[in-house]
């Protein structure tokens, strides 16, 4: 099981674990994270999943893909650190990564 702190607008965290290969936007929503709505369930055609990646774990949850970024372009507030939580899937490496949840996704 991988561990993901979500870290709310708030500061509030929330810690959940997973198994290896599921996105971080499904451990989300399956476990009531709140600030995550995933409105596609997914399918990379919103930008309702979009997290803030900690810097010390970018390298490891990979880059954007370029249709990834096109979605970005529609979330509140991308930065360098945008990534949507759909494209994120959990592997050992990424135990105990930290993301933190924009204060809105509209």
């Amino acid at each position: 099981m991988v561990k993901v702190t979500f870290v709310h607008a708030t500061g509030r965290e929330t810690t959940v674990e997973g198994a290896v290969g599921k996105s971080v936007m499904r451990l989300a929503t399956e476990n009531g994270v709140n600030g995550i709505l995933a409105d596609c369930g997914g399918a990379m055609s919103c930008a309702t999943c979009h997290v803030h990646v900690r810097p010390e774990w970018l390298e490891r949850t990979g880059e954007a893909s370029g249709t990834e970024l096109e979605m970005l372009e529609m979330a509140v507030d991308p930065d360098g650190t945008s990534r949507l939580s759909c494209q994120i899937s959990l592997s050992e490496a990424l135990d105990g990564l930290i993301v933190d949840i924009p204060a809105s996704q509209f």
